[in-house]
């Protein structure tokens, strides 16, 4: 199956993704490194290019994914799949606090929070700033 994404369906996911990181709900337009469509289930392991396995994801994010369908919490020492915009809500998973911090409320939260590299130094500080600027909403 192609990697290649066409323009149609791009400008679709970030649309519906109100040009938002479907993660960690970063505004793209703030991103330095922009924005990427990724597939949710990765080609590698049998995901398509449907729509309703694609997000729109920030560098950062879909980097650290890369195509890793989940982890083993900490909590529970299970085998956890990441968080999923097409079926999961976020507020039920995560919640940003007014320090910048993304803190899991789940496990599936937490594989997803620790995986993506969420709370690194330099994406808190960023996400702070944001905060600050009105540009990111908790």
């Amino acid at each position: 199956m192609s990697r290649y994404i066409a323009d149609a369906l791009s400008k679709l996911v970030s649309s519906r993704a109100g040009n938002r990181c479907e993660y960690c709900r970063i505004l793209i337009e703030d991103t330095y490194f922009g924005g990427e469509i990724d597939h949710i289930r990765s080609l590698k392991h049998n995901g398509t290019s449907d729509p309703e396995n694609l997000a729109l994801a920030c560098q950062p994010c879909n980097r650290n994914k890369g195509s890793d369908l989940g982890s083993i919490s900490d909590s529970s020492g299970e085998l956890v799949r990441f968080f999923n915009p097409r079926i999961d809500e976020w507020e039920e998973h995560l919640r940003v606090t007014r320090g910048g911090h993304i803190e899991a409320l789940t496990d599936i939260g937490e594989v997803t929070a620790r995986l993506f590299g969420f709370n690194g130094p330099e994406r808190v500080l960023e996400r702070r700033h944001l905060i600050e600027l009105g540009r990111y909403t908790l």
